[in-house]
């Protein structure tokens, strides 16, 4: 369900307001990235991360903005070695995956959109050293923003029952029985979008979803309605290529984007930052077309399949 938020003072409604937010951040971060030619600025989890900020001013994410900067910039890290290192494949997908969750546990942090922060270079084929760098000035400007943001909403007003934005790292090492179907999904994602010569069957932020939906399946909205994925991630996609194709891919783009992205999510009533991400994404790609909602649309199902599999295997179980 969409969290309840609190009434702002303006009168404006929060929700509407958080949108707006994340709209205006995301436009303002493709403005620097513009300006600086450094189009990976936009890293596109800041999409979901702001989404969460906003949306969620006493969440984990919110309240975490050290590791807000912090496990995205180690994840970027590990994810450049590895695409120096060694080319796209399967070994490599997983490398950077598994490295970033380890991460992740180490840290204990919430921030699971880490791993789209490693395995965006790899998809990319982004060798360059400045990558993880970017990383820290938009993540850094969101942890700046989100401190101010919450000082908008004390902890008595802006209390959410359930806070899944991400649990803490080392929850999910506590039951361990969902990674062999995680690990079979990286895999098969993996390998369909090899030999189909769609990189983006596997996109980034999905493998943020898998993993949301596999770890922590109980508090995960969006697991609660997985058929509900493909649907608003393909037409967010969608979506965004015609702006792309009316505006360019300029700040107006970028934030009109974000802006349907959430306004899909309020249609639905879900609350499911990653689809921001798959929002802003087309935005540091070269030249996207058709294929790019197609491919989300494609691998979004797979990770269905998939999920159905594992649940009914639990079910069994049971």
């Amino acid at each position: 369900m969409h969290p309840a938020t609190p009434a702002l003072k303006s009168g404006v409604s929060p929700s509407v307001g958080a949108d707006i937010a994340v709209a205006a951040f995301v436009g303002g971060v493709s403005g620097l990235a513009r300006m600086s030619g450094n189009a990976l600025l936009l890293f596109p989890e800041l999409g979901a991360l702001s989404y969460g900020v906003f949306h969620r001013p006493n969440g984990a994410w919110a309240k975490s903005p050290l590791l807000l900067v912090a496990t995205p910039f180690l994840a970027g890290v590990v994810g450049t070695l590895v695409t120096r290192s060694l080319p796209y494949s399967v070994l490599s997908v997983l490398v950077v995956v598994f490295s970033a969750l380890l991460i992740i546990c180490l840290l204990r942090s919430p921030v699971a959109p880490a791993i789209s922060a490693g395995l965006l270079p790899l998809t990319l084929g982004e060798t360059g050293w400045w990558y993880a760098p970017s990383l820290v000035v938009g993540c850094g400007s969101l942890a700046v923003i989100s401190v101010l943001w919450r000082r908008l909403y004390p902890p008595a007003e802006a209390e959410v029952a359930h806070h899944i934005e991400a649990p803490s790292g080392d929850r999910a090492g506590r039951d361990l029985s969902w990674l062999p179907f995680f690990t079979a999904f990286l895999v098969v994602a993996a390998m369909s979008a090899i030999f189909s010569g769609m990189r983006f069957l596997l996109f980034p932020p999905l493998v943020v979803i898998a993993y949301e939906m596999f770890a922590h399946v109980a508090e995960c909205p969006w697991a609660q309605r997985p058929l509900l994925i493909p649907v608003i991630c393909g037409l967010t996609a969608a979506a965004t290529l015609l702006f792309i194709s009316w505006l360019g891919v300029g700040v107006m783009a970028v934030a009109l984007s974000a802006l349907c992205a959430t306004t899909l999510l309020r249609i639905f009533r879900l609350h499911f930052p990653p689809a921001i991400a798959v929002a802003v994404l087309p935005f540091v790609i070269t030249e996207p077309d058709f294929r790019y909602p197609v491919a989300v649309t494609i691998g979004t199902a797979i990770l269905c399949v998939a999920f159905f599999l594992w649940r009914s295997l639990l079910n069994k179980t049971a």
